[in-house]
């Protein structure tokens, strides 16, 4: 592969030197009459099929336009259009600026009353780092917004995010963490810029104060904290904009769902220096499971003050309470397969006890603009988890359906803390440009669990599946009468890792074509109670090439490496390894009907070395959490995604992705050539919406969407590849009048029974396979009514 993208960079090069040295550059930014920058108002080329958006600084940029007389043309719905005649010469750089007539609040009012959604951006938020258009990114990024959130009416990670980008299925989870694959593993997760993944968590994020999720495919260690090689998904919370608004949601639906949601923000000063976001929820559900609830509020201010036009200071603050029943009342178990049990059944008692999480996090950035290409950004969080609850499993299970149900307690603590400083700045070297990446990053983390007590639910009489008694039990009480970290020093971990690294994309031909260099060197140090403890470092390297062949299309090639520190135990305290591994990609970019809507395809090989996966045995032990470490495992794959806005009111999200990912090394020869758990080979997701413009149904809008998984893997190393294919179709309907919107969806229209599974053998009694699934919801409701002002 490293050949492959040397010919492709002479190739590409030997084009660029014939073709590039005629073109010219245009670029500009698109101020409110009150000197602010205006975001996602359309610019383009009149007589032409150019397009593009400006993002959140208002800024627009055409990279390769022939010599030759243009007129650039902004508009957007409810604006004053503005137009202006430019003369575009080879070689050069042209700058453009607009000053619209309306003021920042006007722009406001204009949005709330006539607000279209923005299913597609063209700019990485700036917890990426890159600088530049996702067009010219020689990586898969892809960027699922608030506005495609709402119209599927999303409420947290656990509810298929996942559905808007290509390969990624969600699998098993306990009610507090998503569990998202892609690309042959668990890929990471991210929160503005930081990996905040630990053991067991952090709680899923509530869709309430998320400003978008974007999902990295691939390692990409070298420009944020550490991560998976298969990639990670960014969550980044919603900040203040500048302008003065407030939205309230009322949601309800099926299974006794009640949900309020409230944003408000604005300015504190007058001068508009000090500017504060504020994002409050409330929920109640109970499930189709009996005994089963979520209940939930979050609190989360941010507040930006901006000292003059270089030095910003933003901090802010999330606190996420839920309370929910006792964890793995979603698990089902049988001999005889999967769907055996009906997808209501539930093991847990009527006196079943509640969980609660307390989850709180706080983030301080500082920001300084030492010129318009020169910028340094330092920031710190910290994040506190802590559980207070119980969980649900088996000890074994019968094939005349008798089950020994136990309750045990699962208490924890996550502690962890980081800091990064960056400096992202742009020179010239001659022809070639060079754009900056350059920083460090540190983070800690501790994990400390209880989940050594448990109580059998059945000493006397067993528990039958298909005769259930969910009559209330009795049990000893827990003892927590010590601090956690004596009673869970049994299940201590952490992590603590230094890191530095440095990126230089060049720029060739007016940024035609880009050749990026980069490396990254990690310092990790680890502590299991199993393992003892680990230290390791090691330099990943990064080459990347993207070329753009006209303003709309790219195609790329990169070759990069991820170190990633891991814990867990295994039998007979093995010390876990890092894991490693070398990703090889190639893809091309395209924006379509004036950047409005977008399609991309990449090709790729992944090969990982110390894998972790699930061991399926517990060795005679009580413990159901120990690791198997895998020699090597290779995915490869093909990825497609669409998402846009085809022509007015029209939008289309669909992707497919094939994956192929098996153990290709490992000290047990049984495993090479075995599929590694927790896939699909084929994966296909769509979502259409359309919305009248005119008329007495103007307002009116109408959408459905599927998701679809062909050739599953179960989520377990051992059994027969035999989980069902996966086919889920939903539906929606939406008015929006003024400042008020009501929004309908149906999820599971079909009411299939929807399931995700693997095997757990040591629970049975006899011979044979133990079937685990957990199963969706049927066919349900759910309802929003929006105030906008």
């Amino acid at each position: 592969m490293n050949k492959t993208l040397l010919s492709l960079t002479l190739f590409m090069l030997s084009i660029a030197q014939v073709y590039a040295q005629h073109n010219a550059i245009i670029k500009g930014t698109v101020n409110s009459s009150d000197g602010k920058p205006v975001e996602s108002v359309t610019v383009s080329i009149k007589n032409t099929s150019l397009g593009t958006t400006t993002d959140a600084d208002g800024h627009f940029q055409f990279n390769k336009i022939k010599p030759g007389s243009y007129t650039l043309k902004v508009s957007a719905v409810g604006l004053s259009t503005e137009e202006k005649q430019i003369t575009a010469t080879a070689g050069t750089v042209i700058n453009v600026d607009f000053n619209l007539s309306e003021s920042a609040n006007q722009l406001n009012e204009v949005a709330i009353s006539d607000r279209r959604r923005n299913l597609k951006v063209d700019n990485p938020s700036p917890s990426l780092r890159l600088g530049e258009p996702l067009l010219q990114v020689p990586q898969n990024i892809q960027v699922v917004t608030a506005d495609q959130i709402k119209d599927e009416q999303i409420t947290n990670m656990l509810e298929g995010v996942s559905r808007n980008v290509s390969g990624l299925v969600q699998q098993e989870h306990w009610g507090n963490y998503a569990l998202i694959y892609g690309r042959g593993d668990r890929i990471a997760a991210f929160r503005n810029g930081m990996n905040i993944e630990a053991t067991w968590g952090p709680l899923s994020e509530d869709m309430s104060f998320v400003d978008r999720i974007e999902f990295v495919k691939g390692p990409a260690g070298f420009m944020l904290a550490n991560g998976n090689p298969s990639g990670f998904y960014n969550v980044v919370t919603k900040k203040p904009t500048g302008g003065t608004h407030e939205a309230f949601e009322f949601t309800t639906g099926s299974f006794d769902t009640y949900r309020g949601t409230a944003d408000f923000d604005g300015i504190l000063t007058k001068d508009g220096k000090l500017q504060y976001r504020l994002n409050l929820m409330g929920q109640e559900a109970k499930s189709y499971r009996p005994y089963d609830f979520t209940n939930r509020f979050d609190v989360a201010p941010v507040l930006r003050y901006k000292f003059d036009d270089k030095n910003t200071l933003t901090a802010e603050y999330t606190y996420q309470f839920q309370r929910m029943n006792a964890f793995g009342t979603a698990y089902l178990f049988s001999t005889k397969g999967y769907k055996d049990l009906p997808r209501d059944f539930t093991m847990a008692p009527s006196n079943s006890p509640a969980s609660n999480i307390y989850d709180n996090s706080a983030y301080l950035t500082y920001e300084h603009k030492f010129s318009d290409k020169w910028k340094a950004t330092v920031q710190g969080a910290y994040f506190n988890y802590k559980q207070v609850g119980y969980s649900y499993w088996i000890d074994s299970i019968s094939t005349n359906g008798n089950v020994d149900r136990s309750l045990g307690l699962w208490d924890a603590l996550n502690r962890n803390k980081f800091g990064q400083a960056f400096v992202n700045g742009e020179f010239g070297t001659g022809a070639i440009v060079h754009r900056i990446l350059g920083g460090v990053d540190i983070g800690d983390k501790y994990y400390v669990a209880d989940y050594n007590q448990s109580r059998s639910l059945d000493p006397v009489i067993p528990f039958n599946i298909y005769h259930p008694n969910n009559a209330a039990v009795t049990w000893a009480p827990f003892d927590r009468s010590e601090p956690l970290s004596v009673r869970g020093a049994g299940g201590l971990s952490t992590e603590k890792y230094q890191s530095a690294y440095v990126q230089d994309e060049l720029g060739f031909f007016n940024q035609q074509l880009r050749l990026t260099l980069a490396g990254r060197f990690t310092h990790i140090a680890t502590t299991d109670v199993y393992a003892g403890d680990a230290t390791s470092r090691k330099l990943t390297p990064r080459v990347g090439l993207s070329y753009s062949l006209d303003n709309n299309t790219s195609f790329y090639g990169v070759y990069d490496q991820a170190f990633v520190a891991q814990t867990g135990t295994i039998y007979g305290g093995a010390q876990v390894k890092p894991l490693t591994g070398n990703n090889y990609e190639l893809g091309a970019k395209r924006d379509w009907f004036g950047g409005k809507w977008s399609t991309s395809i990449s090709a790729y090989q992944i090969l990982k070395n110390n894998q972790l996966v699930a061991d399926p045995d517990t060795h005679g032990t009580s413990n159901t959490n120990f690791v198997l470490q895998l020699g090597q495992t290779k995915t490869q794959g093909i990825e497609f995604d669409a998402r846009g806005e085809i022509t007015t009111g029209l939008s289309l999200m669909i992707n497919y992705a094939y994956t192929d990912s098996k153990i290709s090394k490992d000290i047990n020869p049984a495993n090479v050539g075995q599929p590694v758990p927790g896939f699909a080979k084929h994966v296909s997701n769509g979502w259409l919406t359309y919305r009248f413009q005119e008329g007495a149904v103007k307002g009116l809008g109408l959408s459905a969407g599927y998701m679809y998984q062909f050739d599953r893997r179960p989520w377990s190393l051992s059994g027969p590849l035999d989980m069902p294919n996966y086919f889920r179709l939903d539906a929606g309907a939406s008015y929006q009048y003024q400042r008020y919107s009501l929004a309908l969806n149906v999820n599971n229209l079909l009411n299939a029974y929807l399931i995700s599974g693997g095997h757990e053998d040591y629970l049975s009694t006899s011979s044979g396979p133990v079937y685990n699934w957990q199963a969706e919801a049927p066919r349900n409701l759910r309802a929003t009514l929006a105030y906008r002002f």
